[in-house]
């Protein structure tokens, strides 16, 4: 088991600010109503939502740029938006948050990818989605491919956050990891069922259990199968790691070496799982790219991770939480 005392940990969160990021993904945009339920509606069975503030929030490779722009990293994003207000008020933030837009295209005609929450008493009642999940083409495809390719040569590693809305596909990943390879940059995956095949070389993918089972064709259900599926996806993708995220019972490392690492979750509450995994991949990338060993940057993922699933709604982490979250866990001598 890997030591991870403080003097260690605190070299890792000191070289975060040092390490740049690419970041090619579905960008959305979440928006949240939160209110209060207290009567059901006499028009129909539905219960009646009393509104008391509205927010905007960053999703799927938007989060991720989020998250690594929090870890003080620097975040260049690479992917699409539409030309609406979804899209404005998107770029605004991200613009607000440091991240390098320049490579994000607006493709007139496609709207923003946007989930709309309606939150009561921290419960979700309803989430309404608008979107267009066709494959990008075109000069739309050509303006990504030259952009993920200025993105790589300018960073340390390379984030895929593929979320199945048009941005992600087998010409786009092709080329990214091509051109990672080429440069010697890390390759981390936040991945899709209906791609695993494209994503072969890669230096770390972060499949949940039930994306992971599908990718190989099994459901995982206990330590057996777990075992079965996770040694079959790592040799399947020859990647460096398959890091397989299990919710509660935390993630479960398949090293190309035949190491098998189990680190237990350290989330204490649970409120909401929305944009974990986008925290995990964030998280792991930053570290390997600042010098962390696989198992090192699975460690401090786990712990950001920990961190924000007791929010509601998609949430990023500073390098303070994490060091507090270390210290709470009582981890400040050894960690795993």
């Amino acid at each position: 088991m890997t030591n991870l005392d403080a003097t260690r940990l605190r070299a890792l969160l000191d070289g975060f600010p040092r390490t740049k990021v690419a970041i090619l993904g579905d960008i959305m945009l979440d928006r949240y109503v939160w209110g209060d339920v207290n009567r059901i509606s006499q028009e129909a069975p539905v219960p009646i939502v009393e509104v008391r503030e509205e927010s905007a929030r960053f999703g799927a490779a938007a989060n991720v740029a989020e998250n690594v722009a929090s870890l003080g990293a620097r975040a260049t994003l690479v992917g699409v938006v539409g030309d609406d207000d979804a899209g404005r008020q998107l770029l605004s933030l991200l613009t607000g948050r440091g991240v390098d837009i320049e490579s994000v295209v607006t493709e007139p005609g496609r709207p923003t990818t946007t989930k709309l929450r309606v939150i009561a008493q921290s419960q979700q009642v309803v989430r309404a989605d608008s979107e267009v999940t066709s494959d990008v083409a075109g000069e739309v495809e050509a303006q990504i491919l030259d952009g993920v390719r200025r993105a790589i040569a300018d960073s340390d590693v390379l984030i895929v956050s593929d979320y199945g809305k048009g941005v992600v596909t087998g010409t786009t990943i092709g080329a990214a990891i091509s051109a990672a390879r080429d440069l010697g940059k890390m390759v981390c995956v936040d991945p899709k069922e209906s791609h695993f095949a494209s994503y072969v070389g890669v230096t770390a993918i972060t499949p949940n259990q039930k994306e992971a089972g599908a990718a190989v064709g099994a459901t995982i259900t206990d330590e057996d199968t777990l075992l079965a599926v996770g040694w079959k996806l790592r040799e399947q993708l020859e990647a460096e790691c398959v890091v397989i995220t299990r919710g509660e019972h935390g993630m479960s490392l398949f090293m190309s070496g035949g190491e098998l690492v189990h680190l237990p979750t350290v989330g204490r509450e649970v409120f909401d799982v929305t944009g974990a995994g986008d925290t995990v991949v964030s998280t792991l990338a930053v570290a390997l790219a600042a010098g962390a060993s696989m198992e090192e940057a699975a460690i401090v993922a786990n712990h950001a991770a920990g961190l924000v699933i007791r929010e509601v709604g998609t949430a990023s982490v500073g390098l303070d939480a994490i060091e507090r979250s270390f210290s709470a866990a009582g981890e400040g001598e050894r960690v795993g």
